[in-house]
């Protein structure tokens, strides 16, 4: 049966109690340093946490924050979350305090699951701060080690699991179609975050279709999805899985001698990735090579990737690598180049629309254009996002009369229906797979005493996609270093943020109408970048 045909009028939880019980045993997740997880205990695990969460008060529609890197607890709450009727809103924890801040109070969540350290961030120490700050947020469930002696607003993970089990919870009746599963932040074309609003449906239609069109089987191994809070982790990763009874292979946080030692180990056949975790697995590979001739099968989205990378991953790491078109209000994959196409136009091509979704090319003006066009591409279908949380205006204006969401990418359908991107009319930089608006990077650097002027720039890059590159003109007098400038910036954006080169000017290239020549820094960074290499 295909994967569609098997999750349709499904919900989320009732897709994982299908597969725990046509396979319990079977692994869902095997875990770095943790082990296997069956299907059945995934499904046990959730229903114990979703009991403890009701016991508790949170239910339907409520929002619920997951601040965790790639563990299994993220998935047992996203499902306990789905098996309520709860929203996920996944946060990824490496963003700066004032994000996770602005994140938590626009989506008003009423809970969080939360790391209790990572990358040397105490989060109980944050969140102590921010509770006080967040009237909305009434409970904290943490992942950890410590022994807690907090007020009855703060709970261990385990001790809520374990809690809940054996307690009954009656069934929730869901409607796919309109219950919101999940919340996923990303970038405006201000830079200010928007949640956009997926729903059982959306997710579970991007999950299956991406599935069906890679050929996910069921006695696949899948590596490659660490940022679980990414759609792309939710859909094609934990959904994909469940879906197919696909096993996923999870690290903690992407390192490639990690990677490939699990690729090895424990025979991984498909391997997920942005251009980034390619480029740094060849680097690895090459110094000690594992026997990775496990992998069938890869599958690239998040990011460009050059042409002579694109051919040295497919000689030494995967045998076959697909392309993706990949966006965040599609649920994830709207588009795949299919397996078998031959290899040079899988170079030149991000695929066929997935199944059940439409693409086409518009004018300005919303009106079609004809094939081999150039144009803006816009989407229509089941995977496409009910819209944008707390913001009707810009739902609105993101969706034509009939229904397509336009993406602001710029591209052409060809004769086959492949799509071709070219470029973007929204100004945003995607590096290592993260969207990074030059705004809020330029406003960051305003704020700095010694800047008079700054103007930000995104330049292809092998190993991130795209570099974040700053042209800076200082205050007249003033002395400032480029480090200065980054720690600057660390200090409340987060890491991927942070400009990768700074270049110092007396004065930014402007247009005859006072704009900046953002070309003219385009031109002067890749020639920088050309004569250094």
């Amino acid at each position: 049966m295909a994967l569609l045909e098997r999750a349709a009028g499904l919900s989320v939880s009732q897709i994982l109690a299908l597969t725990a019980t046509d396979a319990p045993a079977r692994d869902f997740l095997i875990v770095e340093g943790e082990g296997a997880f069956s299907f059945q205990r995934i499904r046990t695990e959730a229903d114990a946490l979703a009991a403890s969460l009701a016991g508790l008060g949170v239910e339907r529609g409520d929002r619920v924050a997951i601040l965790l890197p790639g563990c299994p607890e993220f998935v047992v709450a996203f499902f306990a979350l789905a098996r309520l009727g709860v929203v996920a809103v996944p946060i990824n924890p490496r963003l700066a305090e004032s994000e996770i801040r602005y994140l938590l109070r626009h989506s008003e969540a009423v809970a969080a699951v939360t790391v209790e350290s990572f990358h040397g961030v105490d989060y109980l120490q944050l969140f102590e701060d921010l509770l006080p700050r967040l009237p909305e947020l009434q409970y904290l469930v943490t992942v950890g080690e410590e022994d807690l002696w907090y007020d009855d607003r703060i709970f261990q993970f385990e001790d809520l699991v374990s809690a809940g089990q054996g307690r009954t919870l009656p069934e929730i009746r869901i409607e796919p179609s309109e219950a919101l599963l999940a919340i996923v932040y990303t970038s405006g074309t201000t830079g200010k975050p928007k949640g956009v609003e997926l729903t059982h449906r959306n997710l579970i239609h991007a999950a299956g279709a991406t599935a069906e069109a890679l050929g996910l089987e069921r006695d696949d191994r899948v590596f490659g999805v660490t940022a679980l809070f990414h759609v792309f982790g939710l859909g094609p990763g934990i959904l994909g899985c469940a879906l197919a009874g696909s096993t996923l292979v999870l690290q903690e946080e992407f390192d490639a001698a990690g990677a490939l030692d699990l690729i090895e180990e424990h025979r991984v056949t498909i391997h997920y990735g942005v251009p980034t975790v390619f480029a740094e697995e060849l680097r690895v590979q090459r110094e000690e090579a594992r026997d990775i001739s496990s992998v069938r099968r890869g599958l690239v989205a998040g990011a460009p990737m050059p042409e002579a990378l694109f051919r040295r991953v497919e000689a030494e790491l995967c045998p076959e690598l697909l392309v993706a078109y990949s966006l965040t209000e599609t649920s994830s994959v709207v588009a795949l180049t299919p397996p078998g196409l031959e290899p040079e136009r899988r170079r030149m091509t991000t695929g066929y629309p997935v199944a059940g979704m439409e693409i086409r090319v518009l004018e300005e003006n919303g009106d079609a254009l004809p094939v081999e066009s150039l144009g803006e591409i816009a989407i229509r279908g089941p995977a496409v996002m009910h819209g944008y949380y707390r913001q009707p205006n810009e739902t609105r204006d993101s969706f034509g009369p009939d229904g397509f969401f336009r993406t602001g990418d710029l591209g052409i359908l060809d004769e086959e229906g492949f799509v071709h991107l070219v470029g973007r009319r929204k100004d945003v930089i995607i590096r290592s797979g993260y969207n990074v608006y030059p705004k809020e990077v330029e406003d960051r650097l305003h704020a700095h005493p010694a800047v008079h002027d700054a103007a930000v720039v995104g330049v292809q890059e092998e190993l991130l996609g795209e570099a974040i590159c700053a042209a800076v003109v200082p205050v007249e007098g003033a002395i400032v270093t480029d480090s200065e400038l980054r720690d600057w910036c660390r200090e409340i954006l987060a890491a991927y943020k942070v400009p990768d080169r700074i270049e110092f000017m007396e004065a930014l290239p402007m247009t005859g109408t006072g704009k900046t020549r953002r070309v003219e820094l385009l031109r002067r960074f890749a020639s920088e970048r050309s004569t250094r290499d």
